[in-house]
């Protein structure tokens, strides 16, 4: 199976979730592939019934799988960490301070795996305490362009920065994306993406010269009745995600 996801002109590629297997096939369907499908490890009592499960969904959508922590929980980044290893999918959720653990798994550097970091309230600063202990303790904040660097120490792929509330921190995101951009970083820009700010969100990576994005857009497009993804919207994401590389 392949370990790269597929990105539309090399640049862009949606992360959402799936309520069931079918609905992992449908969303990739509707984004043509265009999509890492994210199965959260918080949802699963262990790791051999995720290892199953998620295995088997892999299979379905060429393992375009996404393995998430859970609301960017730290308490599963070391379940998270086995699974890539066992799994060895195209993406990997990770707190800052897990990084190195999955990518030292996984013995290889293809698979993406992110590190989250914060939004802090003052531009260009970032919170990295995001781990299973540092969490607890008093914020960690550094220069963006520092935790950049000290993510790619740790051989990291690119930055999910969250939670960004849609808009809320947008002048703090830009700065982060211009940083992604002049450091050759991929940033995941994830928390409150919907249908509305979604053209904005990416506009402003893509203007940032950000060379891969990959926006999570996860509770505003499952319909509440089902807990699944609904397809057409993935859809609309496409085609908006294909507009503004079309400019």
């Amino acid at each position: 199976m392949s370990l790269s996801p597929k990105y539309i002109a090399d640049r862009v590629c949606l992360n959402v979730l799936a309520g069931s297997h079918q609905n992992a096939v449908d969303v990739y369907e509707a984004a043509e592939g265009h999509v890492l499908v994210g199965m959260l490890s918080k949802s699963y009592p262990d790791v051999p019934s995720a290892v199953e499960d998620m295995k088997a969904c892999a299979e379905k959508i060429n393992n375009a799988l996404s393995i998430g922590l859970g609301a960017g929980d730290p308490k599963q980044s070391d379940m998270v960490t086995e699974l890539a290893g066992i799994l060895q999918p195209q993406h990997v959720n990770q707190v800052f301070t897990g990084v190195g653990k999955s990518r030292n798994a996984l013995g290889q550097n293809e698979t993406v795996v992110n590190g989250l970091i914060s939004p802090t309230g003052t531009v260009g600063m970032v919170k990295i305490s995001t781990g299973p202990k540092s969490a607890d303790m008093a914020d960690a904040i550094v220069p963006v362009d520092t935790a950049i660097a000290m993510l790619q120490d740790m051989g990291c792929s690119s930055v999910k920065y969250f939670p960004m509330g849609g808009l809320d921190s947008v002048d703090e995101y830009e700065e982060a994306a211009n940083a992604c951009a002049r450091n050759g970083f991929w940033l995941e820009p994830t928390g409150g993406i919907d249908l509305a700010n979604f053209e904005e969100i990416l506009r402003i990576a893509l203007d940032a010269g950000v060379e891969k994005v990959i926006p999570h857009v996860y509770s505003s497009i499952i319909d509440s009745s089902t807990g699944e993804t609904r397809p057409e919207d993935v859809k609309t994401l496409l085609e908006i995600s294909k507009r503004l590389l079309n400019r």
